[in-house]
């Protein structure tokens, strides 16, 4: 079940009158526009715990105008309607994390470098019917990988298969799966048509006007959004410690 914040389990349990003011994470209180810096975001997620941690990721990592959409935000919809028929999901189930979210990275390693018009576009999906169906095509790859039915065209795929069929399955129990990681192969219709559909993006968004210039695009699938929230507040934690290594 999702989790309760503490004011709302204090007030279920009548240890609160119904009159007290919400309670806000104080790294959170001065946090403030759609689009904070990335060392504020890091910030508030190193100093405010997992509370402002699961705040950062359910209100500035999911929701919202993209900034890689500021100057016509229609076009992000028109792209998420796009995929939701392609992929038979709810348009609001498809959002954008990274910097086209923010306008900025926010991943110490990269270097907390700004959103440009052709940074990549990291897309998430939150459908868990959609989640089984690539689940069971990883299963039906790796077993026929596995038992030698399945052969790579050449050592460096081999090597990134041996490394994605070691990795998914630890990804698969988090709760997501990146489909790019499922080789694009007839056999599996659904990492098929979403890889397609990824390989199309940039180029449409290339001829529609004040639209960003990806050069590539990917999505991540998850079981549900209390998924999204756990790994999207660990990597949050990941990038605070990161970032202080750096400081």
């Amino acid at each position: 079940m999702p989790r309760r914040p503490s004011d709302v389990v204090d007030a279920l349990q009548g240890k609160e009158s119904i009159m007290e003011p919400f309670r806000i994470p104080n790294s959170l209180k001065n946090l403030s526009g759609p689009y904070p810096s990335p060392d504020l975001v890091l910030d508030a997620a190193g100093r405010g715990g997992e509370p402002a941690r699961i705040v950062l990721a359910r209100l500035w990592l999911s929701e919202g105008i993209p900034h890689a959409f500021l100057e016509c935000p229609a076009v992000y919809e028109s792209v998420r309607s796009w995929l939701a028929v392609l992929l038979s999901v709810d348009a609001k189930e498809i959002g954008i994390v990274g910097s086209a979210r923010l306008g900025a990275s926010i991943v110490p390693k990269k270097g907390l470098k700004p959103f440009s018009p052709d940074s990549d576009l990291d897309l998430f999906i939150v459908s868990e019917c959609l989640f089984n169906k690539l689940k069971d095509e990883f299963c039906q790859w790796s077993l026929g990988f596995e038992s030698g039915k399945i052969t790579a065209r050449n050592a460096k795929e081999n090597k990134h298969w041996l490394e994605n069929n070691r990795r998914i399955p630890i990804n698969i129990s988090r709760g997501f799966i990146d489909t790019n990681k499922i080789p694009n192969l007839d056999p599996y219709p659904c990492t098929r048509k979403i890889n397609q559909a990824m390989s199309l993006l940039p180029g449409k968004l290339k001829s529609t006007p004040n639209a960003p210039h990806p050069k590539e695009a990917s999505v991540r699938c998850y079981r549900s959004w209390i998924s999204f929230e756990r790994q999207s507040t660990l990597n949050l934690r990941t990038c605070w410690e990161d970032w202080l290594l750096q400081k």
